[in-house]
């Protein structure tokens, strides 16, 4: 159908890289985050192959690898669908958030080398560049590319492997809220606070300064997700 190949013909893999799955997996995760592919949606094999254009063996990869993440589930006697934000579950994620990088925050407010510092500058300027052009997924990017610097200048490498784990739940959340109004402005003098406690070495100020952040990131997502759930005004 013209429809169904408007909607996903971007998503067709041209290339022979020697990494088909890593790109497959990327085309199919974008989907889910730019709901190109919906909520509750169900995935079959035979048409991500047509989509794709790569083997089911592919395809089934890409979709156990993205059960892992929280984007897909299996639902019995009917397969994989675009997995459903659970506002309870969301809660959890950001409780774990703020755990996590407020500590990673303080840790690098005391440890980060004048290079640490430098690169995340250079980071947060990626985000409000990538804002600037309305890019999303290089806000998402840049946003990622921010926090595993601000964890590996902290020594907290294995607090980011455990966000890393959490990665396609906190990405769709971020997702979510970046293209919503005024979240650029809100979003960037945020993490400008947190860049300037650890500039400044003041590691409870880095803590308090991310808490508030995911605090403000948590409350936005939850009420964007209650009004997109049904019975309530969109």
């Amino acid at each position: 159908m013209a429809g169904e190949a408007d909607r996903f013909g971007d998503l067709r893999i041209r290339e022979t890289p020697k990494t088909l799955r890593a790109l497959a997996l990327d085309r199919v995760r974008s989907a889910i985050l730019e709901l190109r592919f919906q909520p509750g949606e169900r995935l079959t094999e035979r048409d991500l192959c047509a989509q794709l254009g790569v083997s089911r063996s592919v395809v089934r990869e890409v979709i156990r690898h993205l059960e892992t993440e929280g984007l897909i589930q299996n639902v019995p006697f009917h397969g994989p669908v675009v997995a459903s934000l659970d506002p309870a579950q969301v809660e959890q994620v950001y409780e774990i958030r703020s755990q996590l990088e407020s500590t990673a925050a303080a840790a690098c407010a005391q440890l980060a080398t004048a290079a640490d510092k430098a690169a995340l500058g250079e980071a947060l300027q990626l985000i409000d560049d990538a804002y600037a052009a309305e890019d999303f997924r290089a806000v998402l990017a840049a946003t990622n590319r921010f926090y595993e610097i601000m964890f590996e200048s902290g020594r907290k490498t294995v607090a980011w492997e455990m966000v890393q784990r959490l990665n396609g739940r906190i990405s769709r959340l971020r997702a979510m809220t970046v293209s919503s109004p005024n979240r650029r402005r809100a979003g960037m003098a945020q993490m400008r606070k947190i860049l300037a406690a650890i500039n400044k070495g003041d590691a409870a100020a880095a803590e308090k300064a991310c808490q508030e952040h995911i605090a403000n990131a948590a409350a936005l997502a939850l009420e964007l997700l209650r009004q997109q759930l049904p019975g309530k005004a969109s």
